[in-house]
């Protein structure tokens, strides 16, 4: 539950007070019986920083996942030997 504060017009009497949501705000100073009114404060809780945005998690790409290679084609069963020495030339 929120706490709210709460000021006095009259005496200036200033007080923190735990509420639901769902309660009226009040309106009389426990003290005088004065006319109260809200203070509202600076907001507790401010996210900075990456990471709480949808987009933020995304490549500049527009997608998150990369698509798979294509397959090469299948080379005869005598290939792969004879590559052997042209893969190892190439290096």
């Amino acid at each position: 539950m929120p706490t709210y504060a709460y000021a006095c017009k009259d005496c200036g009497h200033a007080f923190d007070i735990v509420q639901s949501f769902s309660d009226s705000s009040l309106t009389s100073c426990p003290e005088c019986q004065g006319t109260l009114r809200k203070k509202f404060n600076s907001v507790g809780v401010v996210f900075k920083g990456s990471g709480f945005y949808r987009t933020d998690s995304r490549d500049s790409k527009g997608s998150s996942v990369s698509p798979a290679p294509a397959a090469a084609p299948a080379a005869p069963a005598a290939a792969p030997a004879a590559s052997a020495p042209a893969a190892a030339a190439a290096s």
